[in-house]
């Protein structure tokens, strides 16, 4: 959910020494007396300036707050208990539409097995969906198919922590039966896919990534699986990402990108992406809490959908924060990503956050007539993808599409980092108090021991004073796209990427070109608020325009067999 680039913004409060704290010191200190020398120490990291007087007065309220510190901690609290506080991207004023439309993705006709077999590891989730319902392939053949290369290429990438074969067998087999007996479900019927491995699966470890959990078992399904499960969908893996949703390095090793070996695939949805532009699997599913489906898609070249804050249900889902979670797709295509997407948002009943908004993807969208902005400031920055970004808006500009400028608020977007910070820290308290943080791979001052522990000297106030800047940004943002359907940005230059995981904004982001290292590049479609299906539409042109989302990585992907 977390990208490593999250490293970049932080960590002052390192300057205070609070690098060094351990779970037994924080035990400790419970025994000590507070005094005015220690409000008054103490207040230096607020950076407020009380009387001896003034503190002298709160010693006892202080003490207070710690022995009820103390007690709350007595009260067990597992990862999946969230904070009886929810966060809402929704404006004032904002509407989202009420009409709800049949979903729809044209069907591949005349789809053939292809004479070399290795060439179905790179077939869209349509081109696929013929095949298996008109029974040329059935489910149980194109599922071993994706078992194999997962066998063969997995251990190079580093990219799987569980196969989940024996479930996936039984998936295929109960969706061939199915379709023979005229029950198809759709176009995920019999398809094979992957989940980053912080949802819980029933019958499978659900490692976090992380070495404290490496053995954890959750006995449900999230609502993602379960909901793909209906779908008719194969689950045939859990793929890796970096420990507790940040960056590419986990329990097991450090991800690979296909493109170059020798780079890691970014996070830290860092398996899900991998696994896609590898061909080990159609699709799998990511999430993002600040770039983790951004990230490894552009080091893979992959197209991933971050959906609205509170699309997807996060029951089942490792929590780092409550307010910034999200989950989202990572396939092929736009097109690809759409119908996932379309099995797997809703409410369900269990995540509170999410909102019954209508997803109307459908060739009824007429994509010439979006109104279309791009962030010019940005994109007139000297950053390393700036040529094929320029490409990118002239390719949109010669199909007619006009692109107005527009700007972002300019609101301190990065200083409200911290609420992943906060947030994170007490999702894992237990891991930090109880020392367990020491097991984790990454000990480095920006690994997540440390975050989590800086995290502690948050006050909530200046937490609660960040999300009021928040929402001041949710409102803003309003504001700015007003008269604006779907607008595009540099994946990394600038704050959007911050931004806009702050406000809960939808984006799809698709590759668009290469270095000259021959790694990927991507740029990112943003959309309003529940926006999905007009962005995608967009992003699907733009596709359809080029071929950068049919590149296959140089790597040795043909099977061994």
């Amino acid at each position: 959910m977390h990208n490593m680039a999250y490293k970049t913004f932080h960590y002052k409060l390192c300057l205070y020494g609070v690098c060094f704290l351990s779970g037994a010191f924080i035990s400790k200190l419970a025994d000590d007396k507070i005094t005015v020398d220690v409000l008054r120490n103490a207040q230096q990291m607020i950076g407020l300036k009380f009387t001896d007087a003034q503190l002298d007065s709160a010693t006892a309220n202080v003490a207070e707050f710690r022995s009820s510190y103390q007690r709350i901690r007595e009260q067990p609290l597992s990862n999946d208990v969230a904070p009886a506080l929810q966060f809402n991207p929704i404006p004032v004023g904002f509407e989202f539409e009420q009409k709800r439309e049949k979903f729809e993705v044209e069907r591949r006709k005349g789809i053939k097995l292809p004479a070399n077999r290795e060439d179905l590891a790179f077939y869209s989730v349509p081109q696929l969906a013929e095949l298996v319902r008109t029974r040329q392939i059935s489910s149980e053949e194109l599922t071993r198919f994706y078992l194999d290369r997962l066998k063969q290429h997995g251990p190079t990438l580093q990219c799987v922590t569980s196969l989940t074969e024996e479930l996936a067998l039984e998936q295929a087999r109960r969706a061939d039966q199915e379709i023979k007996a005229g029950k198809y479900r759709g176009m995920l019927h019999g398809i094979p896919y992957g989940v980053k491995d912080l949802l819980a699966t029933k019958r499978y470890k659900t490692t976090w990534g992380s070495v404290p959990y490496k053995d954890q078992q959750i006995d449900l399904d999230a609502t993602v699986v379960e909901r793909l499960e209906h779908a008719g969908a194969v689950l045939v893996a859990k793929l890796t990402l970096g420990e507790l949703a940040m960056g590419d390095v986990w329990y097991g090793g450090k991800t690979r990108s296909p493109w170059d070996l020798n780079k890691g695939s970014s996070g830290s949805s860092a398996g899900s992406a991998a696994a896609v532009a590898a061909g080990l699997l159609p699709f799998a599913i990511g999430t993002e809490t600040l770039g983790s489906i951004v990230s490894p898609s552009t080091a893979c070249g992959t197209t991933g959908l971050r959906p609205t804050f509170g699309r997807v249900s996060r029951h089942g889902a490792m929590a780092l924060s409550w307010s910034m979670d999200k989950i989202g797709p990572i396939a092929r295509s736009a097109e690809d990503c759409a119908i996932v997407f379309n099995a797997i948002h809703g409410p369900d009943g269990k995540d509170l956050t999410i909102v019954d908004a209508p997803f109307n993807y459908n060739k009824n969208i007429d994509v010439r007539k979006l109104r279309v902005g791009y962030l010019q400031k940005d994109f007139e920055r000297d950053y390393p993808f700036k040529e094929n970004d320029k490409a990118t808006l002239e390719a949109l500009r010669k199909e007619g599409i006009e692109l107005v400028p527009i700007e972002l608020p300019n609101l301190p977007a990065r200083d409200l980092t911290m609420t992943i910070s906060v947030e994170g820290a007490a999702a894992f308290d237990e891991l930090t108090r109880s020392g367990r943080d020491s097991m984790m791979v990454q000990q480095h001052k920006n690994a997540w021991p440390n975050i989590f522990r800086a995290g502690r000297f948050v006050t909530a106030v200046e937490y609660l004073q960040a999300q009021r800047v928040r929402s001041l940004i949710i409102q803003q943002m309003h504001e700015k796209l007003k008269g604006i359907d779907v607008y595009l940005s540099p994946s990394y230059a600038g704050s959007n990427l911050v931004m806009t995981n702050l406000s809960g904004h939808p984006c799809v982001v698709l590759p668009n070109g290469f270095q000259k290292n021959g790694m990927p590049t991507t740029i990112t479609f943003m959309g309003k608020l529940y926006g999905e299906a007009k962005v995608l539409a967009l992003a699907k042109l733009y596709q359809d325009l080029t071929n950068f989302d049919e590149q296959h990585p140089p790597m040795a992907l043909s099977s061994s067999k």
